[in-house]
């Protein structure tokens, strides 16, 4: 009896199969496998580029992530220095607006003093 299923089985699905053949367009299969591989052609060169452009990158920014860190650190130490400058320098103009209230223009008299024409703007 199972000889007999099996035979059964068998037979129904190599029906099955030539039925499916049917269906498809053996022409239209094979055009859908060279697209495939094309797109996977495709794919794999735009990799190749991408993981060449990686490595490009990488060694680039091995390059200059030492003057980049330098440099930061360069501009923190200026900044603390100009803060520090210009701290002293608010204390001091305090300082003297204290003790000689009219020696530092206030915003009425700069303007006064300033007379020069702006030279950005049009005639």
């Amino acid at each position: 009896m199972e000889e007999t299923e099996k035979e059964s089985m068998k037979s129904a699905s190599e029906e099955i199969s030539k039925q499916f053949k049917t269906l498809i367009n053996s022409q239209d299969l094979e055009s859908l496998k060279q697209l495939q591989n094309l797109i996977l052609g495709r794919l794999q060169d735009s990799n190749a580029v991408l993981s060449h452009f990686n490595e490009y990158s990488e060694h680039c920014f091995a390059e200059v992530s030492a003057d980049f860190s330098r440099n930061t650190r360069l501009l923190k130490s200026m900044k603390s220095d100009l803060d520090y400058i210009f701290q002293k320098l608010r204390s001091m103009k305090a300082k003297i607006t204290s003790t000689y209230p009219d020696a530092l223009p206030d915003n009425t008299t700069i303007q006064a003093f300033d007379q020069r024409p702006d030279l950005e703007m049009p005639q």
